[in-house]
C-alpha cells in the first residue's frame, strides 16, 4: 500500500467532528440541505473548517460575481475537480450563462471588457505564483480596479489555492453535477 493510499480521505460525518464543527454543520444543513463534502473535509481539523469560511466569508472590495470569476479561473488553472463544478454552480445562481462560464474558465471574456481584464489579471497571476505581467496589471487599473481590489483579489485567490489544493490531494466525492472540460 502506498502513503497516498494509507492518507487516503473519507468525508467525515457529523459524529466524526469536533462540536464546534458539529455546530456548522447543522447550521449548513439548515441553510443549504446539504454539508458540501469538500467543507466537511476541512472539520477533519477542529479548528480549519471555521478558519476557512471567515477568510471565505470576509467583507471586501468586490462583488459576487466579481469574486466568482476569481474561483473559476484560479480552479480551473489548479485543475480542481471539486471547485470548478462547486464555482460553476454559484455562477449559475448569480446569473451567468453556462457559455459566459466557459469563457470565464478560458479567462476570454467576450462579454464584458472589466470582467476580462480580471480573468486575465488572475489566470496570469496563479499561473505565475504572484506575478502577473505588467500588460495585465495595466489592463486590471485601466478598467477601474483599485489598488483596495487588488488586496481583495489576492487574498480570495489564496482562499481558492487553500481549497483546491485540499481537494486535489484528498480527491474526496465532488458533490456537483458535472461540467463540461475546457
Amino acid at each position: 500500500m502506498t502513503t497516498l493510499e494509507k492518507l487516503r480521505f473519507d468525508v467525515p460525518t457529523r459524529d466524526e467532528v469536533s462540536a464546534p464543527n458539529q455546530v456548522i454543520f447543522d447550521s449548513m444543513q439548515n441553510t443549504f440541505g446539504m454539508i458540501p463534502n469538500l467543507y466537511a473535509t476541512f472539520a477533519w481539523n477542529d479548528t480549519a473548517l471555521a478558519d476557512y469560511l471567515a477568510l471565505q466569508n470576509r467583507k471586501n472590495t468586490l462583488s459576487a460575481k466579481e469574486r466568482e470569476i476569481i474561483n473559476l479561473v484560479v480552479s480551473q488553472v489548479n485543475d480542481c475537480k471539486y471547485c470548478i463544478p462547486a464555482h460553476t454552480a454559484i455562477s449559475k445562481m448569480l446569473g451567468f450563462t453556462d457559455q459566459q462560464i466557459l469563457e470565464i474558465r478560458r479567462s476570454q471574456i467576450s462579454f464584458d471588457l472589466k470582467f476580462d481584464a480580471l480573468a486575465k489579471f488572475v489566470r496570469e497571476t496563479a499561473i505565475n505564483r504572484g506575478r502577473p505581467s505588467e500588460n495585465a496589471a495595466d489592463a486590471l487599473f485601466e478598467a477601474g480596479y483599485t489598488k483596495a481590489n487588488i488586496v481583495d483579489m489576492m487574498m480570495i485567490i489564496g482562499d481558492k489555492i487553500i481549497s483546491n489544493y485540499l481537494h486535489n490531494f484528498t480527491q474526496i466525492k465532488v458533490d456537483w453535477p458535472e461540467v463540461p472540460k475546457i
